[in-house]
């Protein structure tokens, strides 16, 4: 497989398509954070070692959603007709595939370089009391290299991005309607509602929206996959694509 290019990247879109969610549910289930004390320096102290495992699982998840992006990327570059790739997208669509799937990228890779913080608070919770390591999370969090670098707006602009590129898949006609609104439902709403157990509801959503557009990517067939890359035409021919360029 890693010598033939193309089943390698459909096979690993697919599989991130599938995997990215689902470490991110389970990062939820196994959180502390999730069942325990709202403030984390107390719960993440409770149990260090699910602590940490559920920042590694929170890191992966994300680091591989801007990964997957590129997969969903490819799959705007046509219309999808009768299960097969047609003509290549318009502009509109390109522009709002181009757009989305910058925001992913960037977002979500900013945002797993935010469960840094997990072991800080973590170490703080374990030798200060409950109220004054909150104060010193904050005051490492408030630092301005933390916030313009890391958190302002560039963690957050993949919360949008992500339900764009699945708009713009949509659009493309590779998916229904319900995977975009999965997509938003799921990744939006949990960052505008306390964390908890009502995070675990939400962060499934994904798991079966971008699950199954995972489980199609992989049984589309490398051909399938191909034909959505741009046709390059032999040297002295024509063809629709080529000659659609030279008069857009």
């Amino acid at each position: 497989m890693l010598n033939n290019q193309i089943t390698f990247r459909r096979v690993a879109a697919g599989t991130l398509l599938i995997l990215a969610p689902l470490l991110q549910f389970i990062a939820v289930l196994v959180d502390p954070g999730t069942w325990g004390d709202d403030h984390e320096t107390v719960s993440f102290g409770d149990n260090p070692a699910l602590a940490q495992a559920q920042s590694a699982l929170y890191h992966w998840s994300w680091i591989l959603t801007a990964v997957a992006a590129f997969g969903l990327l490819h799959l705007a570059r046509r219309y999808t007709v009768n299960g097969v790739a047609g003509q290549p997208a318009g502009k509109g669509l390109s522009v709002l595939a181009n757009i989305g799937g910058t925001l992913t990228v960037v977002g979500y890779i900013n945002l797993s370089a935010l469960l840094l913080i997990d072991p800080v608070e973590w170490w703080f919770g374990q030798h200060y009391p409950p109220d004054q390591a909150g104060k010193l999370v904050d005051e490492v969090l408030n630092l301005p290299g933390v916030i313009f670098g890391f958190q302002m707006p560039w963690a957050f602009v993949g919360l949008v991005g992500l339900p764009l590129l699945a708009v713009a898949v949509w659009r493309a006609r590779f998916i229904g309607w319900w995977v975009p609104a999965l997509v938003a439902v799921g990744y939006i709403v949990p960052f505008v509602v306390p964390y908890g157990p009502v995070t675990v509801f939400f962060w499934a959503v994904p798991v079966i929206a971008l699950g199954a557009v995972g489980v199609r990517v992989l049984r589309m067939g490398d051909a399938a996959w191909a034909a959505y890359y741009p046709a390059v035409p032999a040297p002295g021919r024509t063809t629709p694509d080529s000659y659609a360029n030279t008069t857009a």
